[in-house]
């Protein structure tokens, strides 16, 4: 599994870690042994004790198995209990869930979120949530003490909508302040002055202000640091194809958004998989042919 699962049992102060974890994984969990939390070997077990969970987890399949696997939180959840999940899935999925966390008695919410390593080391991340209205004060209350921005998207599924939208063009926008930056180089001029260029016109994006995807140009970034850290490019390459099956469901036109998508799988093949997105910088630095 390419990322842990991790969830939170908001009510007590409980982590579960799946057993299928990098090896580093393993003192995350020391940690908040150490910070004097709880940590349970199944999901089943973060709902047997705790009335309010967060999921936050890398695939659809990942989540299906948080919640309905032989270990799920659904094993043992109790009846009136908030169940919020921030992963980033297929829509449809999140709506099967909470058909199925319904059935048990409890409240399923989804609510991915955006905004980087940065915004959540302040606090400062966007939730996106999807549910029944009258439960989102409680979401709200609880998300809050994560994000400066939550907002009400309307039914189950439509947090997840607003995701997947806004990480399409977070892609497309990534890719052409790269190409804008690279060329620019090309063309003789320093990198850190086109970026204040572009920074203070019409070309200007959180891609170009806040993430700058060439070396040298910002401190504190993926880009700074041999990209690492930050939003994987394997991640961004999943949420692609999920905007890609959702466009073709709906039957709406997404052509830029299709190309980023093949770009950000083409990287995955060449090395870049485990890279921030933002690496996409480098490889268009090293495509020659194109």
């Amino acid at each position: 599994m390419a990322a842990s699962l991790r969830l939170l049992g908001a009510a007590s102060g409980l982590r579960y870690w799946s057993r299928r974890l990098r090896p580093a994984a393993g003192s995350f969990a020391a940690e908040f042994q150490d910070a004097g939390e709880q940590v349970v070997s199944s999901p089943a077990d973060v709902a047997e004790k705790a009335d309010r969970i967060i999921t936050m987890l890398p695939t659809s399949i990942n989540a299906i198995e948080a919640y309905s696997g032989a270990n799920g939180i659904l094993k043992k959840v109790k009846k009136g209990s908030l169940l919020i999940d921030s992963s980033t899935i297929d829509p449809a999925v999140s709506k099967e869930l909470a058909k199925e966390v319904e059935k048990m008695g409890a409240v399923f919410m989804d609510a991915p979120v955006s905004g980087g390593v940065g915004a959540a080391r302040s606090g400062n991340l966007t939730f996106m949530v999807g549910g029944v209205e009258d439960e989102f004060a409680a979401a709200q209350e609880l998300l809050g003490c994560m994000g400066s921005n939550v907002v009400y998207c309307g039914a189950v599924g439509t947090g997840q909508a607003a995701k997947i939208c806004n990480n399409m063009l977070l892609a497309i926008s990534m890719i052409g302040t790269a190409e804008a930056m690279n060329l620019g180089i090309r063309l003789g001029l320093d990198p850190k002055l086109l970026a204040k260029i572009l920074n203070m016109s019409s070309g200007r994006c959180w891609s170009s202000d806040t993430y700058n995807p060439v070396p040298g140009v910002m401190d504190g970034v993926p880009s700074a640091n041999n990209y690492q850290g930050g939003f994987g490019t394997t991640l961004m390459a999943k949420d692609l194809g999920l905007a890609q099956d959702s466009a073709t469901s709906t039957k709406s036109p997404i052509l830029l958004g299709s190309l980023a998508h093949q770009i950000y799988r083409m990287m995955c093949a060449k090395g870049y998989s485990k890279k921030d997105f933002s690496s996409v910088f480098q490889f268009l630095r090293e495509e020659e042919t194109f």
